[in-house]
């Protein structure tokens, strides 16, 4: 349990976070649980190396890690929990004082967040999926759909081996893959034009789109899909219940 007095320092690492929703969200926690000695800082590292500084900081309990350090940050720690081994991929991370050692673990809370707002919208006519990018994101997302039986398909920019590239999504693709997830950051804010390049024109009322993005609430890429009948989603609930999982983890453990 996180003690009260003490001074507790959480953060999130990430590449660009000027936009960062997990700041503003631990900071109104904070207020709320009327923790005053606790700070959540943005770190912008240029590289993954740049870690080690991080874990250097004597008040650092945690933190949160984004785009593009979910897979890398691996290398830096020293256990990982189950789910976070099976996923391959680490959102949040605890500094773990263990006789008079201290231990790095990772998690996975991303795989809790889109289970909890996937499963009200998962349907017998959901068999198969496209998950749109092969990011730590697309990774946790692909555990949850295999967990409840769905075949999945990532869709990349650059396929390998068992991936489809976004020129080869026709008729028939789009025909039997009726949950379509977009786990890529395309389409956040400020770049409200852009969408990922899918035949839009041939989605149902039967397909369900779920975009990871969150600002804006209704990218362009939901937007098309709505025009054509499908059922929209976005990340918004993904991404409270990932980051009250993270709050559970640093307290608890």
């Amino acid at each position: 349990m996180i003690k009260e007095k003490q001074e507790v320092n959480l953060g999130l690492i990430g590449q660009s976070l000027v936009h960062s929703f997990s700041k503003t969200y631990f900071e109104n926690k904070f207020e709320q649980l009327g923790l005053s000695n606790h700070a959540y800082r943005l770190y912008e590292l240029e590289k993954i190396e740049e870690v080690t500084n991080l874990m250097s900081e004597p008040h650092l309990l945690g933190f949160n890690v984004t785009i593009p350090y979910k897979e890398s940050v691996i290398t830096y720690l020293d256990e990982l929990s189950d789910e976070a081994r099976a996923v391959g991929a680490v959102n949040t991370i605890k500094k773990i004082s263990l006789n008079d050692k201290i231990v790095w673990k990772g998690f996975n809370t991303d795989v809790y967040g889109f289970e909890r707002m996937v499963k009200p919208f998962i349907k017998p006519l959901h068999e198969r999926a496209l998950i749109l990018g092969t990011g730590g994101a697309a990774k946790a997302v692909d555990y949850v759909l295999k967990s409840k039986g769905i075949e999945t398909l990532y869709v990349s920019r650059n396929p390998k081996d068992g991936q489809l590239g976004y020129n080869n999504i026709n008729e028939y693709v789009v025909k039997y893959h009726k949950l379509i997830i977009n786990c890529t950051p395309v389409g956040t804010y400020p770049n409200i034009e852009e969408a990922p390049l899918l035949p839009y024109e041939l989605l149902t009322d039967e397909h369900t789109l779920i975009d990871l993005v969150y600002n804006p609430s209704e990218t362009l890429f939901l937007q098309q899909g709505k025009r054509k009948g499908a059922r929209i989603l976005n990340g918004e609930v993904m991404l409270k219940q990932q980051a009250e999982k993270a709050w559970e983890i640093w307290n608890n453990l």
